[in-house]
């Protein structure tokens, strides 16, 4: 429903929502030209001291400050302890073990069979294994050891898919 602009002597559409408060659960509903009339005009921190101000920013950025300040200072503390740690004995952190994102034997010789990156998708296998069974399929004048070899590689990475 289309409702009438707002403002006084306005018989224009009031198409435009306008805040009539900071928590913008209620609206004023004016035209275009009144809406950019009012816009222009309204403060959002109309009435607020400038402490209200720096916390209501510190509350929108950050979020709800913690209610149990012996937390907040104990996760401060642990933080500045990592960060200070880090910094002064970095060659404790350079010589921690890092994840290796390896995969299982079988399948990087089925990737080498197709010359595919470890990152390949399931996509790139299939266009790869249509691709080399029809260069080597014994039908067509292909070896049927290396097809054998292709349709082996194919099956280890049909599971590894998890595809049936």
């Amino acid at each position: 429903m289309i409702k009438k602009c707002e403002h006084d002597g306005c018989n224009k559409a009031g198409t435009c929502r306008c805040p009539k408060t900071r928590d913008l659960r209620e609206y004023w509903y004016f035209c275009p030209e009144h809406a950019a009339e009012y816009n222009k005009n309204w403060n959002y921190y109309a009435g607020m001291s400038a402490d209200e101000i720096e916390e209501d920013w510190e509350r929108q950025t950050f979020g709800s400050p913690l209610k149990d300040k012996a937390k907040a200072n104990a996760d401060e503390a642990e933080y500045v302890q990592f960060l200070n740690d880090f910094i002064t004995g970095r060659s404790a952190f350079d010589k921690m073990p890092q994840k290796r994102s390896t995969l299982p034997g079988p399948v990087m010789s089925a990737l080498k069979v197709f010359d595919l990156p470890i990152s390949a998708s399931w996509r790139d296998v299939g266009a790869r294994y249509r691709a080399l069974a029809k260069k080597h399929h014994p039908d067509r004048s292909g070896s049927a050891t290396e097809f054998a070899k292709i349709s082996s590689a194919y099956d280890t990475l049909k599971k590894y898919f998890g595809k049936k």
